[in-house]
């Protein structure tokens, strides 16, 4: 079936139980793909759009109060919505990083925050892991110290990330705000695989921004997410243009130079906006999400040669595991290859497991049902039964 021309109908999540490592948190609920469908036109929340023509103080819909709600939810002072996580790193560091200033980031920060920091012309330093592929404090404070001595400046921001994308590991962020802010260094919370899929408490964690991401985690469509802040730092990084134009003379109110006036508009911010009452619903069930991430966990731990590289238990839905001794041992006889394993999920209902994938690779179980989790646990023991694997 197709949606127009050469486009076909996408039916993933409604045929099959997707454990896609990035796709799990971003489902639309259906109240998102109600009101995506009413303000699917480009500029359809500018309807009631009146003085200061600025998007958080439109009122119909109710885009001035979501952002109130929302900040309040992630015990911050001040909130914007933002077209994805990037470019809420991106209005940070470009607020705060000057050509030549250090800044930390972790040895499991995304790509885009050092994308934001290069494009600051800021230096990227990485804090090393420790050997359970944790960020540490003490690790934090050795790699500052580092770098305030051969540099001779202090770093200008501090990136963490409370679940990384490559472990889904929770990592110790009270513990590294701590540090950085002994050293006055702001810190920016990467919260984009835990902000609406889990509790996040911005004051709580002691970090200075926390970004988010509504299309990865907060169940809205692309590109979408949420940068929120302190009093301390709202006036700077939410700053008004100053801009005039020198034949003209025009000025441009109060529009806020790092979000580039408007960010958001129509489908994107509505579905963000109808999806947060479940949104703030859903992460109260946070112990259920990580039952059932230990159940599938279990299930392959089952599978003789199966290593989980994330942390065990787990404290996280998102988890990286090691195959190449279960299902690549597989692979390397079977006639399709390493695509044997995602075409046998595939038969069973499951897809999200990168085709071709026997060696690492990851998934998410975000949102599953109790009878989704069962079948997915069993189904990966029945597919290393079906290929003479040893279940334990």
């Amino acid at each position: 079936m197709k949606c127009a021309n050469d486009i076909d109908a996408r039916d993933v999540e409604e045929m099959f139980i997707n454990i896609d490592p990035i796709q799990a948190g971003g489902r639309l609920t259906p109240e998102a793909l109600k009101a995506v469908i009413a303000y699917a036109d480009g500029y359809s929340v500018c309807d009631h759009c009146r003085k200061p023509f600025r998007l958080d103080y439109i009122k119909k819909p109710p885009i001035a109060e979501f952002h109130e709600d929302c900040a309040r939810w992630l015990n911050m002072d001040v909130l914007r919505v933002v077209p994805g996580a990037r470019r809420g790193f991106q209005a940070v560091a470009s607020t705060l990083v000057q050509k030549g200033d250090p800044v930390i980031l972790t040895s499991l920060s995304h790509y885009t925050e050092f994308v934001s920091v290069e494009q600051s012309g800021g230096v990227p330093h990485e804090i090393p892991l420790d050997e359970n592929n944790h960020v540490t404090a003490e690790n934090t404070a050795e790699t500052i110290e580092k770098v305030v001595r051969e540099s001779g400046r202090s770093p200008s921001l501090l990136f963490v990330e409370h679940a990384d994308y490559q472990y889904g590991n929770i990592h110790d962020v009270c513990g590294i705000a701590k540090v950085a802010h002994q050293y006055d260094i702001p810190v920016l919370l990467n919260g984009a695989y835990t902000v609406g899929i889990m509790p996040v408490d911005g004051k709580a964690l002691g970090v200075d921004f926390v970004v988010g991401s509504g299309h990865k985690s907060m169940a809205a469509p692309a590109p979408s997410g949420v940068l929120a802040t302190t009093d301390e730092y709202a006036d700077k990084v939410f700053r008004t243009t100053q801009a005039e134009g020198d034949v003209t003379k025009r000025t441009f109110g109060i529009k806020e130079v790092e979000m580039m006036g408007c960010t958001l508009m129509g489908v994107t911010l509505v579905g963000l906006m109808a999806s947060f009452p479940a949104v703030k619903e859903r992460v109260k069930n946070w112990d259920t999400e990580l039952e059932h991430s230990n159940i599938i966990t279990d299930a392959l731990l089952s599978v003789e040669g199966t290593k989980i590289e994330s942390d065990c238990p787990r404290e996280h839905t998102l988890t990286r595991v090691n195959t190449i001794e279960s299902f690549n041992k597989v692979a390397e006889t079977h006639k399709k290859r390493g695509y044997f394993l995602s075409k046998d999920l595939k038969k069973r209902g499951i897809v999200g497991v990168i085709p071709g994938s026997t060696m690492v690779w990851k998934y998410n179980t975000f949102g599953l049902t109790d009878k989704q989790t069962e079948h997915v646990a069993d189904s990966f023991r029945g597919i290393a039964e079906d290929n003479g694997l040893t279940i334990s």
